[in-house]
C-alpha cells in the first residue's frame, strides 16, 4: 500500500472575491479525504488553487482601480489564507497566472488547432459574465442564465471553437464502461441524458472582447477562454508538458484518482475536460465527484442577499475543528445541506461538547481522582459484562469508517465514530465507576473500566484525526501518546498502561444568545458593504485644530476593534493626489484599506510597516475602491502626520490592541 499513489484535486477557486463557507467546504472535504488516504498508507498528492483569468476579473480590477494581476494577487492571497486557516494540507497551490501554466495552455491550444480540433468562427448568443458562459435562447431559463439565474446580455464576437462532437461517442462509451467515473449516480444520469445523448454543440474556447487571459500565440487578438485555461491546471500543476517532456510528478500521479467539484460545474469537468484529454491523448481521471451545495436558509449564499457566512467568522466563534466537523458531518452525500449560525451552535453543544468533550473530560477526571492519573491493562483472564460487546463495537469502527470513506460518504464515516463515542458514554452509565470507587474490592474492575474508556477514546481520536486534526492532537497530548495506526485501531487494548494529566475541556458549551450580538454585527457589516456604493468625500487639508469631541463611556470605546496589520503591498490611487491603497495582512486575513496619506508617505515606504488599524468599521467605497478598515495616525497643528506603528518587529500581524 505504501507505494500506491493517490492524486486528489479540488476545483480551483475563482478570484472574484472572498470565498464563503460553501466554497470553503470543498477544500475541507478534499483535505479530509487526503488525510485519510495518507493514514491508509497512500502516497497522496493534494492540489488546489485559484482560477484567475476572465472578463469578470478584468471588470472588477478596473472598478477597483488596479491592474488585473494586482487584483488577483490580493484575492488569491485571501483564498490561500482561508485554506490554510481551516487546515487544508495541500501539496500544491496552483494559480492560473503561474508562468508554467500559461506556457503549457498556449501550447495545448496550438496543438488542438494544428490537429484540426479547433477552428475560427463567430459567436452569436447570450453571455453570462459571472459564469463566463455563452448560451442560446433555448437554453435560457425564464430569459436568464440556467446555471446562476442572473441576467445575460447579447454577445457577438470572433472566436475559436472546439469540435466537441468529434469525441462525444468515445466519451459516452467510456462513461458506460466505467460507472464509477461520475459520482453520485444522479450526476452521471444528468450529464448523459441532458447533454451527451442530446448531442454536443461546439465549444467556444477563445475570446476577443477582453484581454485578461492567456494569449493565443498565433492570433494575438484572442485570449484562451476560461474553461480550457482553468481545467488544464490539473495536469500543468503536476508537471505536464504538451511536448511530451513531462515532469516526475505527472508521470507518477496522473491520472487523477479524484476530481472533487461542486455540482454546478459538473458539465465542464465530466464532458469538456475528458474530451480535452482525449484530444491530447492523455488518460482520463478515474473519478469525478460532484458534491452538493451548502445552503443558508432557502437558497445559495449571496452577498447581495446578505446571507453569506464566512469560514473565518465561524472559526472565530466556534474554532476551526468545530467548523470542519459541521461542514463534513452535516453535508448529505447527494442532497444540499443547510447551515445557520444557530445550527452550528447546536451541533457544537450536542455533539462536540456533550458527546466527545464530556467523555474525554470525565475519563481523565476519574483517572486522576481514583488512580493518580494512571491505569493499566487488565490482568483478568475473563471479561465482565458488557466489556466483550463494548470492545467488539470499538474494534469494528475502523472497518466501518474505511468502508464509508471508500464510497466518499464522509458524513457517514464521522457518524460511525460518534456512534462509538456515544457507546462509550453509555458504557460509563452501565459500569458506574463512581459506585465501583466506593468498594475497595472493586478497584481492579474500576481500573479496567477506565482503561477501556481511554483505549476507546484514543481509537476514536485516531479515526477523527483526518476530520478534526487539532482536536485529535489535543487528545493525544492529554494522554502522552501518538495516534494509532488503522491496524492498531482494530485491536483493543495493546498498551500496557495509560497516563493522563488534567486538561482544559476540549469544547465548552456555548450560549447562543451570548453569541447573537457578534453575529448581528457580522451581518450588519456585510449589508453595509453591499450598500456602500457612493465614493466618500476626499479628506480635507485644513490645518485648523480639530474641536474636542464629547466624552464617551468605556463601553463605547470597547466597541472599537483595533488590530495590528502588516502592509504587504501599497499603490497610489489613480486620479487622486491624496489616497493610497494598502493591501494589509491581519493574521490569515487579507484586506484592502484606502487612506488619505499620499502627501506624507510614498507607496514604497509603506510596505513592511506594522500599523494599527480600526478593523470593525463598516466597509465603504472610496474612489471606487472598497475600503475595509481605517489606518490610525497622529497629525499636529502644522499638518505633520505620523502613523501609529508597532515598535516591536516580532509582533505578529493581527494582534489585538487595547
Amino acid at each position: 500500500m505504501a507505494n500506491k499513489k493517490y492524486y486528489i484535486t479540488t476545483a480551483i477557486a475563482y478570484t472574484s472575491g472572498k470565498p464563503h463557507i460553501g466554497n470553503t467546504y470543498e477544500a475541507i472535504l478534499a483535505d479530509a479525504i487526503a488525510r485519510f488516504k495518507r493514514k491508509q498508507g497512500y502516497d497522496v498528492f493534494f492540489q488546489t488553487g485559484t482560477d484567475e483569468h476572465g472578463q469578470k476579473i478584468e471588470e472588477k480590477a478596473a472598478a477597483a482601480g488596479v491592474t488585473p494581476q494586482a487584483f488577483v494577487d490580493g484575492v488569491a492571497g485571501t483564498i490561500q489564507g482561508i485554506w490554510d486557516m481551516v487546515g487544508t494540507s495541500y501539496d500544491k497551490f496552483v494559480r492560473t497566472t503561474d508562468p508554467e501554466h500559461c506556457a503549457q495552455v498556449a501550447k495545448i491550444f496550438k496543438k488542438f488547432y494544428e490537429q484540426g480540433d479547433i477552428y475560427k468562427s463567430e459567436y452569436v448568443g447570450m453571455y453570462c459574465t459571472p459564469c463566463e458562459s455563452f448560451w442560446t435562447e433555448s437554453q435560457l431559463v425564464e430569459g436568464k442564465c440556467p446555471d446562476c439565474g442572473r441576467e445575460v446580455k447579447p454577445a457577438k464576437e470572433e472566436a475559436y471553437f472546439f469540435k466537441m462532437g468529434k469525441y462525444a461517442d468515445r466519451l459516452i462509451e467510456h462513461i458506460e464502461k466505467h460507472p464509477e467515473f461520475i459520482q453520485p449516480v444522479s450526476r452521471k444520469n444528468e450529464m448523459m441524458n441532458n447533454f451527451l445523448k442530446k448531442g454536443l454543440q461546439d465549444l467556444c474556447v477563445s475570446r476577443t472582447s477582453f484581454k485578461w487571459g492567456i494569449p493565443v500565440d498565433f492570433d494575438d487578438r484572442h485570449v484562451v477562454y476560461v474553461w480550457l485555461d482553468a481545467l488544464t491546471n490539473y495536469i500543468t500543476g503536476i508537471g505536464f508538458d504538451a511536448d511530451g517532456n513531462h515532469g516526475e510528478n505527472y508521470r507518477k500521479y496522473w491520472p487523477a484518482d479524484l476530481h472533487l467539484i461542486g455540482k454546478d460545474i459538473l458539465r465542464f469537468h465530466t464532458i469538456y475536460w475528458p474530451i480535452f484529454l482525449m484530444a491530447m491523448g492523455e488518460p482520463l481521471p478515474k473519478q469525478i465527484f460532484g458534491h452538493p451545495w451548502l445552503l443558508q436558509g432557502e437558497g445559495k449564499m449571496s452577498k447581495s442577499k446578505g446571507n453569506v457566512i464566512y469560514a473565518d467568522d465561524l472559526a472565530r466563534l466556534f474554532g476551526v475543528d468545530a467548523v470542519r466537523y459541521f461542514v463534513l458531518h452535516e453535508m448529505p452525500f447527494d442532497n444540499d445541506g443547510q447551515i445557520t449560525w444557530e445550527l452550528v451552535c447546536e451541533r457544537f453543544n450536542t455533539e462536540l461538547a456533550n458527546v466527545l468533550g464530556n467523555l474525554v473530560s470525565r475519563t481523565i477526571a476519574m483517572m486522576n481522582k481514583y488512580f493518580g492519573g494512571k491505569v493499566v491493562a487488565s490482568q483478568k483472564a475473563n471479561e465482565e459484562d458488557p466489556d466483550s460487546e463494548f470492545k467488539a463495537t470499538v474494534c469494528e469502527t475502523v472497518k466501518k469508517v474505511e468502508d464509508k470513506m471508500e464510497l466518499l460518504r464522509v458524513a457517514d464515516a464521522i457518524s460511525e465514530i460518534f456512534n462509538t463515542l456515544r457507546r462509550a458514554n453509555k458504557y460509563i452509565d452501565e459500569t458506574m465507576p463512581w459506585a465501583l470507587a466506593k468498594d475497595e474490592s472493586k478497584q481492579a474492575r474500576l481500573n479496567d473500566v477506565l482503561y477501556n474508556l481511554v483505549d476507546t477514546i484514543l481509537t476514536c481520536a485516531s479515526l477523527l484525526e483526518s476530520f478534526m486534526p487539532e482536536t485529535a492532537k489535543k487528545i493525544f497530548a492529554a494522554f502522552g501518546v501518538q495516534a494509532k495506526s488503522l491496524e492498531e485501531c482494530a485491536i483493543f487494548g495493546q498498551a500496557e498502561a495509560y497516563s493522563a494529566e488534567p486538561v482544559p475541556a476540549l469544547f465548552q458549551r456555548l450560549d447562543f444568545k451570548a453569541l447573537e450580538p457578534e453575529i448581528e454585527a457580522i451581518a450588519a457589516a456585510q449589508k453595509a458593504s453591499v450598500k456602500a456604493a457612493e465614493p466618500a468625500p476626499a479628506p480635507t487639508e485644513s490645518k485648523e485644530e480639530a474641536p474636542k469631541k464629547a466624552e464617551i463611556a468605556f463601553e463605547d470605546f470597547e466597541k472599537v476593534e483595533l488590530r495590528v496589520g502588516e502592509i504587504i503591498a501599497c499603490e497610489a490611487v489613480p486620479k487622486s493626489s491624496k489616497l493610497l491603497k494598502e493591501t494589509v495582512k491581519f493574521g490569515d486575513e487579507i484586506r484592502t484599506v484606502v487612506s488619505g496619506i499620499a502627501k506624507h508617505y510614498k507607496p514604497e515606504e509603506m510596505v513592511g510597516k506594522k500599523v494599527v488599524f480600526v478593523t470593525n468599521l463598516a466597509p465603504r467605497k472610496i474612489c471606487g475602491i472598497l475600503s475595509e478598515g481605517m489606518i490610525l495616525a497622529a497629525e499636529d497643528e502644522d499638518g505633520k502626520l505620523s502613523l501609529c506603528v508597532s515598535d516591536k518587529d516580532d509582533l505578529k500581524s493581527g494582534a489585538n490592541c487595547g
